[in-house]
């Protein structure tokens, strides 16, 4: 389908090629139609061409970019798969990608992955490519995104083109080839379609003679586009070609670029109209849409710095009404194909179009959130039937009433394009809220600790939140997974610790920190199992070998001797004073015996360690041989200790 939007869309200029000399001049005459961006006539020069037997991979590759550029991808999928068919070697990366893009818009989806297989292995830190490498279902995802809005035909659509609505007053503002009052000398040859003026309507007024041109200070006899106004009304941001006292200026290949102008409304008329200091004959500018605060201009542009054919930027507004320097927005945002059409909702959320990030085909509308001027949120496609297999764009929305407006050239329209009006019925869910939980220890004693701090620092060293454990050592925090955060546990006496966790898809996570001491006071003689808390040491009666219980413990012993490579212990056994006094002392230097073996076996050098068993020698009570005690006093007296010798 012929679009009149496609004109407003920044393309790469390609090179240019000729067949045999027989046709040399007539395939220069479609070449030189196709550098003007005169894509229609050059349509006709390059099949007639083709027609007469004269093909080639470059005449190929220039008529399948002539036919996607007007949006006819039926004609550009035939011939993008005439060009792979013939002349593979000779076919590039993005002639991969417009032909997936294609086969997506005639709804072909299997074969246009088959495609997109062949565009990525020939790409290299591409973000197309890369959002298909991480094997993602985005069809599933955008699946799960539709059905959100209940869409209807805008009223004062017409068979011509109607796009690129915006808020003006009780109304809208919106671009039209209808009654322009040119003749077809001043049709643009990029789809021979009449030049574009800018309307205005009361979208409550009943007849359709509300609908009313701009002005002459604003409409001239080439392109007037898409536009935004400040909430007084009294300031006008539009796109118009490249125009200086009515007088059209083309660049050095022939173009004839957009700008961006302002203009201010003085006792009801437009006036003063001035380009902005950042356009330039040689890129354009266009699209231009305010922040909320009305501080920031965001836009459309091939200046240099872009990533692909277009990039969405943002400038600074002065108070003197001056600006900044413009800022391409990043390649979370921007791809190395298409981003055009921004507008900022009053929650700075950022909706445009793309053909780079994944979609249904063609132009899809793309939505993130934008806080702060943090253009690294998730990049969502907000689904059907917003977005079709065509051309889906210049989309507004009015956040306090959920109601809005986009244009799109899909199938069922009465013209070429149309803008519909729509009613959000469900919320897009922009955040990713990532509940993270865990316990903080001791590392060596593997006690909790309670009242230790967990914060949340960002990737720019900023803290975000703040938590502490509670009586169980645990804490609970919910982080933003469209980011990468640092969760980093601190306690007084212990060594900070931190864990990156990077962008995710939401899923619970569970963090457990395990703290070193930073110090270990302790000296000769000391009983290092004290210091670490370390829980009783069974044996199993009338035994010595280690229980399965009790092995946890002395691997904290274990831990602090391979922590401190110059510390020696002795390990001493006790046991209570039941039972012969003999056998006592016998079984408590065999269990003494057998935790240092299992030790050693754990990589502990022998010379570190030395054991001795006391039997009931040593009790730490009155239980004694002859008094009468109960059990639990008796386990006092069952204790193993690590002294420390060095």
């Amino acid at each position: 389908m012929m679009k009149k939007l496609q004109f407003f869309i920044v393309l790469f200029v390609l090179c240019n090629t000729g067949v045999s000399l027989g046709q040399e001049r007539l395939v220069n005459k479609g070449n030189e139609k196709y550098e003007e961006y005169s894509f229609r006539p050059a349509i006709d020069i390059y099949k007639r061409v083709i027609e007469k037997g004269y093909v080639s991979a470059e005449i190929l590759k220039k008529l399948g970019n002539s036919y996607y550029f007007n949006a006819d991808y039926k004609e550009a999928a035939e011939t993008f798969k005439k060009l792979v068919a013939e002349y593979k070697d000779s076919v590039i990366a993005e002639d991969y990608f417009k032909y997936a893009q294609t086969l997506k818009s005639l709804g072909d989806y299997k074969e246009s992955k088959e495609v997109m297989k062949e565009f990525t292995a020939l790409t290299f830190n591409d973000r197309r490519a890369s959002s298909y490498k991480d094997d993602r279902d985005f069809m599933k995802e955008i699946k799960e995104n539709s059905g959100r809005y209940v869409i209807t035909p805008f009223k004062y659509n017409t068979p011509y083109s109607e796009f690129a609505p915006t808020y003006y007053k009780e109304g809208l503002i919106f671009s039209s080839d209808r009654d322009t009052g040119n003749f077809a000398r001043y049709r643009h040859t990029w789809n021979s379609k009449d030049f574009l003026d800018l309307y205005k309507v009361d979208t409550d007024s009943i007849s359709s003679n509300k609908v009313l041109k701009l002005g002459e200070n604003i409409n001239t006899r080439l392109h007037e586009s898409t536009s935004v106004t400040t909430k007084d009304g009294e300031t006008l941001y539009f796109t118009r070609n490249n125009i200086i006292e009515g007088k059209y200026v083309k660049d050095e290949k022939g173009i004839i670029r957009l700008k961006i102008f302002r203009a201010e409304m003085i006792n009801g008329v437009w006036s003063n109209v001035e380009e902005l200091p950042f356009n330039s004959n040689a890129y354009s500018v266009a699209h231009p849409t305010l922040s909320p605060d009305e501080k920031t201009l965001y836009f459309a542009s091939d200046m240099p710095g872009t990533f692909g054919n277009s990039d969405i930027f943002m400038v600074e507004i002065n108070d003197d009404r001056t600006f900044g320097t413009p800022k391409n927005l990043g390649s979370n945002i921007n791809t190395e194909a298409r981003e055009t059409f921004p507008f900022v909702t009053s929650d700075e959320k950022l909706y445009f179009s793309s053909d780079g990030h994944p979609g249904l085909g063609g132009l899809d509308i793309f939505a993130t959130k934008i806080n702060r001027k943090d253009f690294t949120g998730t990049v969502i496609n907000i689904g059907e039937p917003a977005n079709s297999n065509n051309d889906d764009f210049t989309f507004i929305f009015d956040e306090e009433n959920r109601e809005g407006y986009l244009a799109s050239n899909r199938e069922g329209g009465l013209g070429f394009d149309d803008i519909y009006k729509f009613k959000e019925t469900k919320p897009l869910v922009f955040d990713c809220m990532q509940k993270v939980t865990g316990t903080v220890r001791d590392k060596i004693s593997n006690e909790v600790l309670v009242g230790a701090t967990i914060k949340v620092i960002n990737e720019e060293n900023e803290e975000l939140a703040s938590t502490i454990t509670d009586s169980k050592g645990t804490y609970n925090l919910i982080l933003d997974c469209n980011k990468g955060n640092f969760v980093r546990a601190l306690m007084e006496g212990y060594v900070p610790f931190e864990e990156y966790i990077g962008v995710s898809d939401g899923k619970p996570k569970i963090i457990d920190f395990y703290l070193e001491r930073d110090r270990i006071t302790a000296g000769f003689g000391d009983d290092l199992a004290k210091l670490l808390q370390l829980s009783t040491i069974y044996f199993d009666f009338d035994k010595y070998d280690i229980r399965k219980d009790s092995e946890i413990e002395v691997e904290k012993v274990i831990a602090a001797m391979e922590k401190y490579p110059s510390l020696r212990l002795k390990v001493n056994s006790h046991t209570d004073s039941r039972g012969p006094a003999a056998y006592n002392l016998w079984l408590s230097q065999k269990r003494a015996a057998a935790t240092v073996n299992y030790m050693v076996s754990k990589g502990i050098s022998k010379d570190r360690l030395v054991s001795e068993g006391y039997g009931e020698t040593k009790l730490i009570n009155e239980c004694a041989d002859g008094i009468k005690c109960s059990a639990a006093k008796h386990d006092l007296n069952r204790r193993s200790e690590f002294i420390i010798l060095e």
